[in-house]
């Protein structure tokens, strides 16, 4: 049976994160994807570190199964003969600053006119249009400039830098792929192809819902780590163990709460945690520091309460639960042949190819001979 985007062409500008790892999901569902490159170096994620054979390792992992072409795009011959290609296509992705693609002459309006059932995703920072649409950032200043950094920051001695790139891949690369699936669904009605603004910016508000509710609806505004869910509430924190470890506590609900307090033996005075927020979140670090991690592991996994041992990220991919949901059960080759286990994306098993062999991410240019006549 043939995947779900099987015999749809996308032609990726996009480089780095954001469009990439949209155009991923792509072409794992089946869509063909051709990555449009700079001639010389290519795009800049091919020259980034660690290495891994000729290319950087997160370059291998991000275009597994894509396709290459190496175009000088200022020259007119050769943006001629990528024209030709967009108006084969069924989607174009962008990542460039508002205004790039329409001095090349390869803007939505333009190319619309030439393959009126092309969808064109433009992924930016900020958006099309606004006074900061040209401003040059990275995704700490978007989720700063949205007050989701200012929720969970630390302080000044310590300050917190996220683990993961938020406005990137929930801002970008995620509503890119969803709106383009709409987008396909929506020319299956009409006939017609359309145009996506995606703002990794914009992208992020709907993460902070409950807060920018109660906010909005009680002028109630929330404060650095001290929100239910970002350590002000003894029943979502992180505490430590006796052996360095961290013990992760969410047992929000009653039931799980009072497990967790018969478990560590909370006395009653720490118990009704309203009372005395810090007070018990004080009580608890100092039992949870009286054992170690895996004392805390063995009492927790029978215990029905919402707390487990903060893992390393080397502990989680050897973890026998991932194992068994094959998250890891596919791989991507380097040109030297050496391959490493490809990242999971979050897309349904049932839509991606069963095919285990070994993809490649494209050497630079390597499908111009086919795709450019």
């Amino acid at each position: 049976m043939p995947q779900p985007l099987h015999g749809i062409r996308v032609i990726d500008f996009s480089t780095l994160l954001p469009g990439p790892m949209a155009t991923l999901f792509l072409a794992e569902s089946g869509a063909e994807v051709i990555k449009v490159e700079p001639r010389g170096s290519g795009e800049e994620m091919r020259l980034q570190h660690p290495r891994w054979g000729e290319s950087s390792v997160s370059f291998s992992l991000l275009n597994r199964g894509k396709k290459s072409l190496e175009v000088n795009l200022k020259k007119p011959e050769e943006l001629q003969r990528i024209i030709a290609l967009i108006k084969s296509a069924d989607v174009l992705v962008e990542q460039f600053r508002p205004g790039v693609m329409q001095r090349l002459g390869l803007d939505y309006d333009t190319l619309s006119k030439k393959n009126p059932k092309l969808i064109y995703c433009s992924i930016t920072g900020y958006g099309q249009n606004g006074p900061k649409k040209l401003n040059a950032a990275h995704d700490l200043n978007y989720i700063g400039d949205t007050g989701l950094l200012s929720l969970s920051m630390g302080q000044d001695e310590s300050p917190v830098i996220p683990p993961t790139l938020i406005a990137d891949l929930a801002g970008g690369s995620h509503p890119a792929f969803s709106n383009i699936l709409l987008a396909l669904r929506e020319r299956d009605q009409t006939g017609k192809g359309s145009f996506l603004d995606i703002s990794m910016t914009d992208n992020l508000f709907f993460m902070m819902y409950s807060l920018i509710g109660n906010a909005l609806a009680h002028d109630v505004w929330p404060e650095n780590g001290n929100e239910k869910l970002t350590g002000g509430n003894p029943r979502y924190h992180l505490y430590p163990t006796k052996d360095d470890r961290f013990v992760a506590v969410a047992c929000l609900e009653e039931r799980f709460w009072k497990n967790f307090v018969n478990i560590i033996q909370l006395e009653p005075e720490f118990a009704k945690e309203n009372k005395d927020p810090n007070k018990t979140k004080k009580r608890i670090k100092e039992i949870i520091k009286s054992k170690s991690a895996t004392e805390w592991e063995s009492l927790f996994q029978t215990s029905d309460c919402c707390c487990t041992i903060v893992k390393t990220l080397k502990e989680a991919l050897s973890d026998p639960h991932f194992a068994n949901r094959n998250l890891f059960s596919k791989f991507v080759e380097n040109d030297a042949g050496e391959k490493i286990p490809s990242i999971p994306i979050p897309i349904s098993k049932n839509f991606l190819s069963n095919n285990k062999a070994k993809a490649k991410a494209p050497s630079l240019g390597k499908d111009n001979s086919t795709l450019l006549n």
